[in-house]
């Protein structure tokens, strides 16, 4: 269902969507993006490096949060902007989830635009990716 510009409260809150991340998620994303960073798939490369082992592109992050914003919005809507931030790492086998809240609304040249934040939390429900969004939303006519 489509939401409308009319509905859209300041201080609403996005449905949560839950990722199980996988190795094999990372290994396939790897390939489409062309990040093949051993961090992202050598676990002993990445615990080499530092790190608790492989852990989460973080553009694949900052696409699970445009995938919460797309699906919060639907089809008649126009993503404007969108950004992110990475603040932790992530790694797969744990649940990371996408969640957000209307921060603003306005009219503007006939359109109705609203305002987001966005993060992505780890098990533990630390924001490791901030970010925000600005959509355009349908008036009824």
């Amino acid at each position: 269902m489509a939401t409308t510009f009319e509905a859209v409260e300041v201080g609403q809150e996005l449905p949560r969507i839950t990722k199980e991340p996988t190795t094999q998620q990372l290994v396939k994303y790897a390939g489409a993006s062309g990040d093949f960073y051993q961090i992202h798939y050598d676990k002993d490369f990445a615990q080499r490096s530092g790190l608790p082992g492989v852990i989460i592109h973080g553009l694949l992050k900052a696409g699970w949060l445009a995938e919460l914003v797309t699906t919060w919005a639907g089809p008649d809507a126009f993503v404007r902007k969108i950004a992110a931030s990475y603040r932790g790492i992530d790694v797969p086998g744990q649940p990371y989830v996408l969640t957000g809240r209307v921060t603003g609304k306005r009219a503007e040249d006939g359109r109705g635009l609203v305002d987001l934040e966005i993060w992505g939390e780890n098990q533990d429900r630390q924001q490791t990716t901030l970010g925000s969004a600005t959509v355009e939303l349908p008036l009824r006519r």
